[in-house]
């Protein structure tokens, strides 16, 4: 079932943190939510590819790739493979890249912008560790709900009114 993040926000003010307004959504599934996969990544998604390669079980990847506008870090392959491996779908507090081809994909994607330029491959990263962007820690184990509307995040699964 889809909520929309404005009811949970009603129903749930004192319980939720809110993502500041900082995402464009790219994929073909516009509102997605699910429990918290993350990642801390610097212009490399190595780290990006093994979560992707693993089974999603209807979580949402969130990527803290720091803001960079210098690469992308999802592109359609990736997202591909996500969808395949049942994800929920992708945040990045970065950039992406192949935006049409993610925008036919029945996965939510989210996004500061795109870029056209691949990473580096260097197999850097952390996972499953709490990153914090948009004023709002993102903890492995808690739940996102994101649409049109925003992002938003509880310690666990909440409902609409």
């Amino acid at each position: 079932m889809t909520y929309l993040t404005t009811d949970l926000c009603d129903a749930n003010e004192d319980s939720i943190r809110v993502v500041e307004p900082m995402f464009t959504s790219f994929g073909g599934k516009p509102a997605f939510h699910g429990q918290i996969a993350t990642l801390r990544v610097d212009d490399d998604n190595s780290f990006v590819r093994k979560a992707l390669e693993s089974q999603g079980n209807g979580r949402v990847l969130v990527i803290d790739g720091g803001g960079s506008v210098r690469r992308a870090l999802v592109g359609d392959q990736l997202a591909s493979l996500g969808l395949k491996n049942g994800w929920a779908g992708i945040i990045v507090n970065g950039c992406i890249r192949d935006s049409r081809a993610i925008g036919l994909m029945d996965i939510g994607v989210f996004a500061i912008d795109t870029h056209p330029m691949k990473t580096l491959k260097r197999n850097l990263g952390e996972a499953d560790i709490t990153v914090t962007f948009g004023n709002v820690d993102f903890v492995p184990g808690e739940w996102i709900y994101a649409d049109e509307d925003g992002v938003i995040v509880s310690k666990s699964p909440i409902h609409g009114t």
